[in-house]
């Protein structure tokens, strides 16, 4: 039964082709579409993930992380008050354009502490120690700013809303949803640019105490602000997400293609394995006619289904993988974490074997006679 599943799948390769290529088309778009959503979400909660932070406080309905609200910076008092919570600082989060030499300018998203060290931000730092920032006039920039704001070097200088700060350090990976690159800079400095800011800040970040009931601090800090929001890290992080998911289409977009990949996939197995059944039909009747019972044909038939995912998955699998590092160089991030790669598969063969169901109610319904038959 086999060798008839193989035989019967290899009988016209050309077609064999086009079904393995139909299939790897659909697990290449569903990897590329998916992945590069991942991608975008994650830019979104990118400085979340990496906060040292087990909640955040923020402005009454704050929608995400970028679009900060200002609020008095004084109510971090009330937050250092609670017990559970170890320490706790005020982050500023704030759009200001950077003046370049050409004349021009260009946006950047600020985050501003007072101490960056204790927070874990920012990451990956190629040039510059986070610890001098707050000893005077200085910034990090990403290396994503290269594009908007031309190459730089560390110890050249530019302008943030018209003052002067010293290139100090060099950062990657630091950037927004939107593509704005992240710069950093100390609490101070980040105030005194924005008159909104002055006696103000954005957020407060709080790092609980070892064993501290992160549900409880967080009830006795909701009690103490009643103006302000409080998330624990994983909530709002999925605010953050969600924001974009629904406010920009690209979670409907995403699910789209998804979905016509699947069905470009379905369609295409299904149609190749049924018209192989029908140019086979009487050796599936052969099959019956010797004692063979349905599952015996499911199982030639969900054979040919598996050989074809396998095969498809494997091919299409491949441009993923490469094309990642080359989406890298114009700033877009396809993350294939290997669990989502797994579920593909997994899904591809599920889909092929449920595309192989329509040949099978068709061989199901043979009679064994068929075989004697001129």
């Amino acid at each position: 039964m086999v060798d008839l599943a193989l035989r019967s799948l290899l009988h016209d390769k050309v077609r064999f082709a086009i079904t393995v290529s139909g299939v790897a088309f659909a697990v290449t778009l569903v990897l590329v579409q998916v992945g590069l959503f991942k991608g975008l979400l994650a830019n979104a909660t990118v400085t979340i993930e990496h906060v040292d932070a087990d909640l955040w406080i923020t402005s009454r309905n704050t929608p995400n992380v970028d679009f900060a609200h200002a609020f008095p910076e004084s109510r971090i008092h009330r937050v250092r008050s609670v017990p559970g919570v170890e320490r706790a600082d005020n982050l500023i989060v704030a759009f200001m354009n950077v003046q370049l030499p050409s004349g021009a300018e260009e946006g950047s998203l600020v985050y501003a502490l007072e101490d960056f060290t204790k927070w874990g931000i920012p990451w990956n730092v190629s040039e510059g120690h986070a610890e001098d920032l707050r000893r005077g006039r200085y910034v990090f920039f990403d290396e994503s700013s290269v594009k908007r704001y031309g190459a730089f070097e560390v110890g050249e200088h530019r302008e943030v809303l018209g003052q002067r700060f010293r290139i100090l350090g060099r950062t990657k990976e630091a950037k927004s949803f939107t593509t704005t690159p992240i710069t950093f800079m100390s609490y101070p400095l980040a105030q005194s640019l924005q008159p909104t800011l002055r006696g103000n800040t954005t957020y407060v970040l709080v790092k609980l105490s070892p064993g501290a009931d992160a549900a409880a601090v967080k009830r006795q800090l909701a009690e103490l602000l009643p103006f302000n929001d409080v998330y624990e890290k994983v909530e709002w992080a999925n605010r953050s997400r969600s924001y974009w998911v629904d406010n920009t289409g690209i979670g409907l977009n995403m699910y789209l293609t998804v979905f016509l990949g699947c069905l470009v996939g379905i369609v295409v197995v299904a149609q190749t394995l049924y018209t192989s059944t029908m140019e086979h039909i009487k050796e599936f009747g052969t099959v019956k006619a010797i004692g063979g019972s349905n599952f015996d044909i499911y199982r030639i038939l969900a054979r040919q289904a598996v050989v074809s995912a396998v095969l498809g998955f494997l091919l299409g699998v491949v441009p993923p993988m490469l094309l990642g590092p080359v989406l890298a160089k114009v700033d877009l991030r396809l993350l294939l974490p290997p669990a989502f790669v797994a579920e593909v598969f997994v899904g591809t063969v599920l889909l092929c074997l449920a595309a192989s169901a329509i040949s099978f109610r068709k061989v199901a319904s043979i009679d064994p006679a068929l075989v004697f038959r001129a």
